[in-house]
């Protein structure tokens, strides 16, 4: 009986070490992924209480510098920083307590980027890439006989057609000819799905109404949103903060085009608990602001006609190691063409896995913002977030049962999109 116990006590022993362990290195990874990124003058701690601390080699010397007490939360802990001072690419090693080596991480030191933060309501209207399907249906032809032929020919919604008959396709009113035309004659349709193309030999069903395949496809989509930043040095934007999603399906819309264009903030839905609010907006110019490159999940992206139609300086953009829980601004245009900073408070930093749209959640505190919208509203999405002067994101989403909480996206992630856009 004692041995069993024994066994018991050690069994339970072993998985508390390896829990504390697993622990560990879910804390190692979080504070210190491979590869930190610093603009000059920004800080990272190495002596932190947590048991993972920097140690920094003597390479550091003369490049950075530290920085004694700080407050953090509700009170005052002594602690060091690492400020960086010169550019230059520079490595550190994590250890256990101080003494035990874990892991190395490389530490980049550049000069800031410099982008002018917006917040203007901006109208969109974007062209797909190709039709998407948006809906299948069956079909009565002129007999009575219910037939699917997405089902018969396996047709999904989200599948892309590119062309019919080897033409390209690029509007609804193009490819409805097109099967109207065939009289019944197979139709080659050529569609992508999941970035594979597939060869559907189609044959459309004569009904009273002439022709049909019983395929819902959408060519363009439009609304309103946020200007999130402009690079006045080559003159890319970036927006909302999130991707453009077709209504009916939730997929990405894909683009071969599409312009910007200034908007005008008539009115405001207010937002309530599980029920998101909405600003209602008009496009105010007949002139495109600029053009629609790319749809992606941080964004959309392309280029300013003129920078002189976009008003604001260029501030230096932070890292995400730079930023901090605690006060920081939004700016957006909830009435007219006016933009307005308002306060919040970011709560929550995700670093970990970081490499979307939800890295930041952030609390609405501006009592004018809360009495005019409820939080954040749909329409608000793109709106940049500052903190101590610098631009260090922007709005993405908004909790749909607190409208005064949502998240907000890392600078860094769409300043990489835009810097893809040739």
């Amino acid at each position: 009986m004692k041995m069993l116990n024994f066994k018991r006590r050690a069994t339970m022993f072993f998985s508390f070490l390896c829990i504390v362990a697993l622990l560990l290195f879910i804390e190692c990874n979080i504070k210190y992924p491979a590869d930190i990124t610093l603009y000059e003058g920004e800080n990272i701690e190495y002596s932190p209480s947590s048991p993972y601390s920097l140690s920094m080699p003597a390479s550091f010397g003369g490049v950075l510098g530290d920085e004694g007490e700080i407050e953090r939360d509700s009170f005052s802990q002594s602690r060091e920083y690492i400020t960086a001072k010169d550019t230059g690419e520079y490595s550190a090693s994590v250890k256990l307590f101080g003494v035990i080596p874990v892991k190395n991480v490389s530490i980049n030191v550049t000069s800031p980027k410099m982008l002018i933060p917006s917040g203007e309501a901006i109208g969109i209207k974007l062209f797909t890439e190709g039709l998407l399907c948006v809906g299948v249906s069956e079909i009565l032809d002129i007999e009575g006989n219910i037939i699917n032929l997405a089902s018969r020919y396996d047709i999904n919604m989200g599948d892309i057609f590119v062309s019919a008959n080897g033409k390209k396709l690029e509007t609804t009113e193009q490819f409805a000819e097109i099967v109207s035309q065939s009289q019944g004659n197979t139709v080659d349709i050529v569609l992508l799905r999941n970035g594979q193309e597939l060869l559907k030999k189609v044959k459309p069903v004569k009904t009273a109404d002439g022709f049909k395949i019983g395929i819902w496809v959408r060519d363009s989509t439009a609304g309103i949103g946020t200007l999130s930043f402009v690079d006045a040095g080559t003159k890319s934007y970036g927006a909302l903060g999130h991707p453009i999603c077709d209504n009916d399906t939730g997929m990405i819309m894909p683009v071969s085009g599409g312009s910007v264009i200034k908007a005008e903030i008539f009115g405001v839905q207010k937002g309530e608990k599980g029920k998101p609010g909405e600003l209602k907006g008009s496009f105010r110019d007949e002139k495109d602001l600029g053009t629609i490159e790319k749809n992606t999940n941080y964004g959309i992206y392309g280029n300013i006609d003129e920078i002189s139609s976009v008003s604001g300086q260029s501030i230096p953009i932070a890292s995400k190691n730079a930023i901090k829980k605690g006060k920081a601004q939004i700016i957006s245009n909830i009435s007219g063409n006016k933009t307005e900073r308002f306060d919040i408070e970011i709560q929550r930093i995700l670093t970990f896995g970081s490499d979307d749209n939800k890295n930041m959640v952030i609390k609405v505190t501006d009592e004018d913002l809360l009495d005019a919208t409820g939080g954040i509203v749909q329409g608000m999405s793109g709106s940049p977030i500052l903190q101590d002067g610098k631009l260090v994101g922007a709005v993405t989403h908004v909790f749909v049962n607190d409208p005064t909480r949502g998240y907000g996206i890392f600078i860094e992630n769409m300043l990489a999109e835009a810097e893809k856009i040739k």
